[in-house]
C-alpha cells in the first residue's frame, strides 16, 4: 500500500535530492584531494573508523616496534623537503627577462624569487651595516620587492662609494646580456676584494669584524662564481674550468657554511663535460659521490653518462636479451637504476617525452624543478654521448620494478619524499608547465564512486520528471523484484511454523 500511494513527484525528489548531495561529496572530494593528494573520506576511515572498529596491525609487537623504529630513524636521517639554491640559476636581466619580453611568460614564481631574496639578504648583509652609507641602502635595497626600486637604490649606493653588492644587483637584474652583466661582475670584483683585505685584517678584533669577514667571503665567492659562469656562457669554456677550480680550492680552505650552499663543484663538472673531459669529470665524481655527502641529480646522473658511455655505442637490446648482459652493461644499468631512483623525473626530459622550460632559481632535490635544472644543461651531454640516450630508453623503466613501493621503502637511498610535489608547484609556473608527479596518483576509489552515484541519480531524476508514469512502472517494479527474495522467504516460514506460532508471533 505504501508503494501504490508514491506518487512520481515522491521520486523526481527522491533523486534529484541524492544527485545533489553526490554532487556535493563529488566536489569536496575533488578539491581535497587536489590540495593534499588524499580522499578525505579514505583517510577519515583508516584514521578514526578503523581503530574504533578494532584494527590493527597483524604483525607481531616486535616486528611493528622494529619497523616504527626504522621508520623514525629514516625520517630523522632525511630532513624534510628542503629546498636548495639552483647551482645554475641564469641571470634574471640576461635570460629570464629576455624570456618574458619574447614570450609574455614569467618564468619565475613569486615563491622562488621571495626565497632568492632571502638567500641575498643572507649572503650580502651583516649587523653593521648601517655603520656605513652605502651597505644600508643595499641592505634596504635586498629587501623591495620592485624591481625598478631595487636598481634605483644600486645607483644611489654607487654615488657614494663603489659597492660590490650595488654591482652584483645591477649584474644580475639591469644587464640585459652576458657581456654586460660580466662586466658589472668584473666591476664588483674590484670593490669586493678591496672590502676582502681590509676586514681580512680586522676579523679578529671582534664578532663584528668577523661577521662583516664572513659576509665579504660570501660576496666574493659569489662574484668569482659568476664570472665563471659568465665565462662559461660565452664560450670561454677552459677559464671557467680554470676559475670554478680556484673557488673549490677555496671553499674547501674556508670553513663557513654558507660556501657549501653555492655547489660549485656542480658548475665544474657541466664545463668538464663541454670539453668531454671525461677524466677530470671522474676525478671529481670521485671526491663529491661519497656515501656522507648530500647527493643531486647532477652527481648521480652524471656517474651514469660515465659508465654509459663505456658501453653505450655498441649496446643493443636484442643482442643483451640473447647472450646477457656484459660486467660493464650491468655496472651502466645500475648506475641508471640508482640515478633513476634518486630523481624519476629527468628521463623524460633527457628522453624529450616531456617539454623543457627555462630551470628556476631554487630547487628541490629528487623533484621536477631539479630534473628541469639538470636536464636543461645536461640534455646536450647526453647527446654527444653515442647510445647513452638510447640506453636510458631501454633500462630506465626497470627501476621501477626494484621499488614497487617507493613512499615506504627505497632500494638505494631513503624513501621517496611524498612532499616534492606541494614544494615543486610553487617553485615552477603550474600555469604553461605541468609538473611531473612520482609515483603516479590514481583517483581514488570514493571519487570515483561518487561521481557514478552523481551520475545515476540525476539521470533517474531527469527521467522521472520527464516520464512520471512510466518511471513509477519501473519503480514498482524494481521494489518488487527487489523485495521477492523477502517475500519467497516469509512464505516459506508461513508453510513451516504452526499458523497459531505464527499469529502469536505476528502479535508480537
Amino acid at each position: 500500500m505504501f508503494l501504490n500511494t508514491l506518487t512520481p513527484k515522491f521520486y523526481v525528489a527522491l533523486t534529484g535530492t541524492s544527485s545533489l548531495i553526490s554532487g556535493l561529496i563529488l566536489i569536496f572530494e575533488w578539491w581535497y584531494f587536489r590540495k593534499y593528494g588524499t580522499s578525505f573520506i579514505e583517510q577519515v576511515s583508516v584514521s578514526h573508523l578503523r581503530p574504533l572498529l578494532g584494527g590493527v596491525d597483524s604483525s607481531s609487537p616486535s616486528n611493528s616496534n622494529a619497523s616504527n623504529g626504522e621508520a623514525d630513524s629514516s625520517r630523522q636521517s632525511v630532513s624534510e623537503c628542503k629546498v636548495w639554491r639552483n647551482p645554475l640559476n641564469l641571470f634574471r636581466g640576461a635570460e629570464y627577462n629576455r624570456y618574458t619580453w619574447v614570450t609574455g611568460r614569467e618564468p619565475l614564481t613569486y615563491y622562488d624569487m621571495n626565497l632568492s631574496a632571502q638567500d641575498h639578504q643572507t649572503f650580502f648583509t651583516c649587523d653593521s651595516d648601517h655603520l656605513r652609507p652605502a651597505d644600508a641602502i643595499m641592505q634596504k635595497a635586498w629587501r623591495e620587492r620592485n624591481p625598478q626600486a631595487r636598481i634605483s637604490a644600486a645607483h644611489e649606493a654607487l654615488e657614494l662609494e663603489d659597492c660590490a653588492t650595488a654591482y652584483i644587483l645591477l649584474a644580475e637584474e639591469e644587464a640585459t646580456t652576458i657581456m654586460e652583466a660580466e662586466r658589472l661582475f668584473k666591476q664588483a670584483l674590484k670593490a669586493g676584494e678591496g672590502c676582502y683585505r681590509r676586514s681580512q685584517q680586522l676579523q679578529h678584533h671582534g664578532t663584528q669584524y668577523e661577521a662583516q669577514h664572513r659576509r665579504d667571503t660570501n660576496v666574493l665567492v659569489y662574484i668569482k662564481r659568476r664570472l665563471a659562469m659568465c665565462s662559461r656562457k660565452l664560450g670561454r669554456t677552459r677559464e671557467a674550468v680554470k676559475m670554478m677550480r680556484d673557488l673549490c680550492v677555496f671553499q674547501l680552505m674556508k670553513e663557513f657554511p654558507l660556501l657549501s650552499m653555492f655547489n660549485i663543484h656542480e658548475n665544474l663538472l657541466e664545463s668538464l663535460l663541454e670539453l668531454q673531459n671525461y677524466a677530470d669529470v671522474q676525478a671529481v665524481l670521485a671526491k663529491y659521490d661519497d656515501i656522507s655527502l648530500p647527493k643531486s641529480a647532477t652527481i648521480c646522473y652524471t656517474a651514469a653518462l660515465l659508465k654509459a658511455r663505456a658501453v653505450s655505442d655498441k649496446f643493443s637490446p636484442e643482442a643483451a636479451s640473447r647472450r646477457g648482459l656484459s660486467t660493464a652493461e650491468m655496472n651502466a644499468v645500475e648506475a641508471i637504476h640508482r640515478a633513476v631512483e634518486f630523481n624519476p623525473h629527468v628521463p623524460k626530459y633527457l628522453l624529450e617525452m616531456k617539454s623543457l622550460i627555462l630551470p628556476p632559481e631554487h630547487i628541490l632535490k629528487r623533484g621536477d624543478s631539479e630534473a628541469i635544472a639538470y636536464a636543461f644543461f645536461h640534455l646536450q651531454h647526453w647527446k654527444r654521448v653515442e647510445g647513452a640516450l638510447n640506453l636510458l630508453h631501454c633500462t630506465w623503466e626497470g627501476t621501477f620494478r626494484m621499488i614497487p613501493y617507493p613512499l615506504e621503502k627505497g632500494h638505494l637511498f631513503y624513501p621517496y619524499p611524498i612532499c616534492t610535489e606541494t614544494a615543486d608547484r610553487e617553485l615552477l609556473p603550474t600555469v604553461f608547465h605541468e609538473v611531473s608527479v612520482y609515483p603516479k596518483k590514481e583517483l581514488p576509489f570514493f571519487i570515483l564512486f561518487t561521481a557514478g552515484l552523481c551520475s545515476f541519480t540525476a539521470m533517474l531524476a531527469l527521467l522521472t520528471h520527464q516520464f512520471p508514469e512510466l518511471m513509477g512502472v519501473f519503480a514498482k517494479a524494481f521494489l518488487s523484484t527487489l523485495f521477492a527474495p523477502l517475500n519467497f522467504i516469509m512464505e516459506k516460514v508461513e508453510s513451516i511454523l504452526p499458523s497459531s506460532l505464527w499469529h502469536q508471533l505476528t502479535r508480537i
